[in-house]
């Protein structure tokens, strides 16, 4: 039995507890927050822009700490969870890993490339994984959306277009502090840059215009460049939509044989979904694919953490969780800033 110990009980923090009690072969057996109130089990107080509110949630048999660092020193945690805002995401993983600690952090890795190349050269010395929780690659319609693409079923690939918006988070403090979060640009459109970079590979270039804020981007619409000038990729994101819409993400994927449309908004606080995955073929044939998927609105990241338990359990680091991956989608929100300031392409090196 993998015994994960969470450190932050904000919303990701009570996403990845809930995630957690469908595990196989692990459990959650300790948590770590300084508010006195979710230790006792009162969750009320956390909201985000997807899924329920926190309730009242039993911890009878979960250690709680108010220190994190007790936890990080206790013999009988295997994983831990880091849960907390950006800004302090490369100090706790540090001490994590210095503890002997496997550990898994949410992304993003942090808020400065420097520190991710840190973060994962501390793995690799402390002789643990270090996996940074990208849930993109796991939600259904991604999921499929990638195998087709890797696989080759459809042919390969001619374009790829992208939509991740969000409303101003405003649903908690440290979420609308752009110097904890790096902004949308960041805690929010590194998901397209990972699983652009997992799928797609990396581009060798970037070109942004978009909104910056204190240096960090509010909005972008980026072209990414490949050395094959027949393959065009693009992604829309950041945080300036009217309230109205809290959340939406699609896609738009030609392949060779194949068209991949998928479009869901939340919209006035209900969830819409504008467009279902949907597969056309080269024959005229429209397709909804029947995707395997968990009825929670945690599912997706029960699935992430069980790569994550079962990466743990075998000793072998799961690609779709790799620091580097997630590191070289931070590099990307940076040189697309940078393209936005400069109005130029940028080359990613």
């Amino acid at each position: 039995m993998i015994r994960i110990g969470i450190i932050g009980i904000g919303f990701m923090g009570m996403t990845h507890f809930e995630g957690a009690r469908r595990l196989k072969g692990a459990r959650v057996s300790a948590i770590a927050t300084r508010d006195r109130k979710k230790l006792a089990g009162d969750w009320t107080s956390i909201q985000g822009n997807f899924g329920p509110r926190g309730g009242h949630v039993d911890l009878s048999k979960v250690k709680k700490f108010a220190d994190y660092q007790t936890l990080l020193a206790d013999p009988d945690i295997d994983l831990v969870d880091i849960c907390l805002p950006n800004d302090q995401h490369e100090r706790v993983v540090l001490e994590a890993l210095a503890a002997g600690k496997h550990t898994i952090v949410e992304k993003a890795i942090a808020l400065d490339v420097k520190a991710a190349d840190r973060m994962v050269a501390a793995g690799t010395r402390a002789k643990r994984l270090f996996m940074v929780a990208h849930v993109l690659p796991f939600v259904p319609e991604f999921k499929f959306a990638a195998a087709c693409i890797q696989s080759g079923k459809y042919g390969k690939l001619r374009s790829a277009h992208f939509r991740r918006v969000i409303s101003k988070p405003d649903w908690s403090k440290d979420m609308a502090d752009i110097r904890k979060t790096g902004g949308p640009g960041i805690d929010l459109h590194i998901h397209d840059n990972h699983f652009i970079g997992l799928v797609c590979g990396v581009p060798k270039a970037v070109y942004s215009r978009g909104i910056l804020e204190h240096g960090f981007m509010q909005y972008t619409s980026t072209q990414y460049l490949y050395d094959d000038p027949a393959v065009t990729v693009s992604c829309v994101s950041g945080g300036i939509s009217a309230p109205g819409l809290a959340f939406a993400h699609g896609f738009e994927i030609n392949l060779e044989r194949a068209t991949l449309l998928y479009d869901f908004n939340t919209l006035g606080g209900e969830p819409i979904l504008n467009r279902p995955l949907t597969l056309l073929t080269a024959h005229g044939k429209t397709t909804t694919p029947k995707l395997k998927a968990g009825a929670e609105w945690c599912a997706a990241f029960t699935d992430e953490l069980q790569v994550a338990v079962d990466g743990v359990r075998d000793g072998k680091e799961p690609p779709l969780l790799a620091g580097s991956l997630a590191r070289d989608a931070l590099k990307l929100c940076y040189l697309e800033a940078k393209s936005i300031a400069s109005r130029k392409a940028v080359s990613v090196k």
